[in-house]
């Protein structure tokens, strides 16, 4: 039982010793990273960046520092007494002056120098840390795993410090006008709460913790923006049309179009109606007298000896039906106001009562109730506002 006792005792003390020397350890690196000297001038700003341990990038103001000297770089990962310096290859320029120097990461431990143009005078000299202003890279082989309202998000695993990297998550809604962020370590996150029926925008990038890794803030770039909608992935959130909504569009379409097709009969029954009130059709007398003109050369006496039954038709064949409703409208209004206003009326021609013919003397025609009667030649033919006679 005491045995048991030390090594539970043991164990605590071993993981207090190990955070402490990991404290004293990230405190050294600190130390060191921030610890410079410089040759003629004071400490100047430069921006350090270690793209993913793998590339650095060293910029300083050149304008406003160096206003007139174009400067030289160099560099050295060297400790201690070997320490060989290499001139900057690849300078980044600032209106034809060097600002910048990129070149390849080869250890933890860097010191650059700033010369002038020839390299024999040194203007600013600093010693620092390159783990502690590593840039990661964006995540790779991002998937999502998607279970009801609840999707996790994962990357490969960086082989080094992973430890030192927090895995970050951004989405919104096609109704979100910002982002809303979930952060956890490396290299997994899971979110739950997503509506089915929305499409959402989703980023990742990896961060580096700080102070415990980097002394400054670096993230890594975005990885490539995807769209999601209940599990299914899409080319943007604007073809997250659903199929219900497609079918209403149809049917939407279909009924204006019936819409259309209605107002244009409309439209074309009014038409006529509005027509036949502005241009009314002009009677053709040759259809009731055909035989006067065809067969007695337009003699009216002689037509009215040989067709001394012929009942003269009160409305012509071609008229609208418009017309004939008039017309019938106009008898019942007759009837019902109590008037005796004969229908038809009777002419007589003369010629006819003096010849002494036995047979009807009087030929019958039907003729709707008329404005005018006109004589002719002795006859007396009632007129009225759509026919005429010509003889």
């Amino acid at each position: 039982m005491k045995k048991i006792k030390s090594v539970f005792c043991v164990i605590p003390t071993m993981r207090l010793i190990f955070q402490a020397y990991s404290m004293i350890f990230m405190l050294g690196n600190l130390v060191a990273s921030q610890s410079l000297s410089s040759g003629g001038k004071d400490a100047i700003n430069t921006t350090i960046i270690n793209f993913n341990n793998e590339k650095m990038q060293i910029t300083w103001a050149a304008r406003e520092l160096f206003p007139n000297e174009n400067v030289s770089f160099f560099y050295t990962f060297g400790e201690g007494k070997n320490k060989v310096w290499k001139p900057c290859i690849t300078y980044l320029l600032d209106q034809d002056y060097n600002s910048g120097c990129l070149f390849k990461t080869e250890g933890p431990t860097l010191a650059i120098s700033i010369r002038n143009s020839n390299g024999s005078e040194e203007l600013f000299y600093k010693n620092l840390k390159a783990d502690f202003y590593i840039k990661p890279s964006p995540p790779e082989n991002v998937t999502f795993f998607w279970e009801e309202d609840t999707v996790t998000v994962s990357c490969n695993k960086p082989e080094r410090n992973a430890w030192c990297l927090t895995f970050e998550l951004q989405y919104k809604s096609k109704f979100d006008k910002e982002w809303q962020s979930r952060t956890s370590k490396c290299c997994s996150v899971r979110e739950q709460g997503f509506d089915p029926r929305k499409c959402y925008s989703f980023r990742v990038r990896l961060r580096r913790r700080v102070p415990y890794c980097n002394v400054v803030k670096y993230s890594s770039d975005w990885a490539a923006e995807t769209f999601w909608m209940n599990g299914t992935l899409l080319d943007s959130c604007d073809d997250d049309i659903t199929p219900q909504s497609k079918t209403v569009i149809v049917l939407s379409c279909l009924l204006a179009v019936l819409l259309m097709m209605l107002i244009l009969l409309i439209l074309l029954c009014k038409w006529q109606r509005v027509r036949m009130s502005i241009l009314p059709a002009i009677p053709d007398p040759k259809y009731p007298f055909a035989d006067l003109f065809n067969y007695h050369n337009g003699n009216l006496q002689e037509w009215l000896d040989k067709n001394d039954h012929v009942v003269l038709q009160t409305k012509l064949e071609y008229e609208e039906p418009e017309s004939i409703t008039e017309a019938e409208s106009q008898q019942e209004d007759g009837k019902n106001s109590g008037k005796e206003e004969p229908l038809e009326k009777i002419f007589t021609f003369p010629g006819a009562a003096e010849n002494n013919d036995s047979k009807a003397a009087e030929i019958a025609c039907l003729i709707p109730a008329s404005n005018t009667m006109a004589p002719f030649a002795g006859l007396h033919v009632l007129m009225n506002d759509d026919m005429y006679v010509m003889l």
